[in-house]
């Protein structure tokens, strides 16, 4: 079956929407860069395809596609079983995209990046795009960040929220927690890199030697410096260490357990700091 090609100018007035039948979609070249749907080359307009149709509902304002249905703009595109397009009308004329939602199969990828889930909402006012599903997975770059609830990505904010069984790889580096929350910054070419990784509740740390768990911590990928707060766990073969807070280099592998911050903890008072180094078994 032919997919149905809707080409929506958003600028233009309602009556001036062009409904287009083509054999073929028409391709998107865009260069390497973010997720940046909503806020990115918005004098462009949105390409939708479907193979099964686009249901136009002028007086809801809503356009649906079903059976492998895409929408693109700017080397951009979001996939899914079916697109819901909300739309309202200016005062002045013409209309806006508001918010875009998707489900089955869904995936949003630009020519670097990429987010996979079951369904998704797009609010393009915010500019934020919310994934759900058992198993969501970001990947950009070196780095990969899943989770098995929700995937929140903030494009002004360049800041990606993974909540639920969160995931962080790098280089073969991992860190785990309830809640993930990854900062981004723009490579030279339009890339995108995560440099700053904040952990929170039932955080898990691996480096080469040390299993590190912990209530909240900074991962920062330069240094490779992990910094751990909040009945710190290090474990290593038998021994087992504790204390309140940890500096783990993921880089050289070493662990640090250090003393609490007077200054910043609630408890004024250093906790010492306790170890249990197990005898080798014969």
């Amino acid at each position: 079956m032919r997919p149905v090609l809707l080409l929506v100018r958003f600028s233009t007035p309602l009556f001036a929407y062009q409904l287009l039948v083509a054999v073929l979609a028409m391709p998107t070249t865009g260069q390497a860069q973010s997720l940046n749907l909503a806020s990115g080359a918005k004098d462009q307009p949105i390409e939708i395809t479907a193979n099964n149709g686009i249901e136009w509902q002028q007086e809801n304002e809503i356009l649906i596609a079903s059976g492998n249905a895409k929408a693109s703009r700017d080397g951009i595109s979001v996939e899914a079983e079916v697109l819901r397009a909300y739309y309202k009308q200016k005062s002045g004329g013409g209309a806006d995209l508001y918010r875009l939602d998707a489900a089955g199969g869904v995936k949003i990828y630009s020519g670097t990046d990429s987010i996979v889930g079951a369904t998704a909402v797009y609010d393009f006012e915010k500019a934020i795009l919310r994934v759900d599903g058992r198993k969501v997975v970001f990947k950009s770059g070196n780095d990969t960040i899943s989770a098995n609830q929700q995937m929140e990505y903030w494009e002004r904010q360049k800041m990606a929220v993974a909540r639920g069984r969160a995931v962080a790889t790098h280089q073969g580096k991992t860190v785990r927690a309830d809640i993930l929350k990854a900062l981004f910054r723009e490579k030279k070419g339009g890339k995108s890199e995560v440099y700053v990784v904040e952990a929170f509740d039932n955080v898990l740390i691996l480096s080469e030697q040390d299993r590190v768990r912990a209530d909240r911590g900074i991962y920062k990928v330069d240094s490779g410096i992990a910094t751990l707060a909040g009945n710190i766990t290090i474990t290593r073969t038998d021994s087992i260490l504790t204390g309140d807070r940890a500096e783990v280099n993921l880089k050289t592998g070493i662990s640090k357990l250090l003393t609490a911050d007077p200054v910043h903890s609630k408890n004024r008072e250093k906790k010492r700091i306790r170890g249990l180094i197990y005898p080798q078994k014969q």
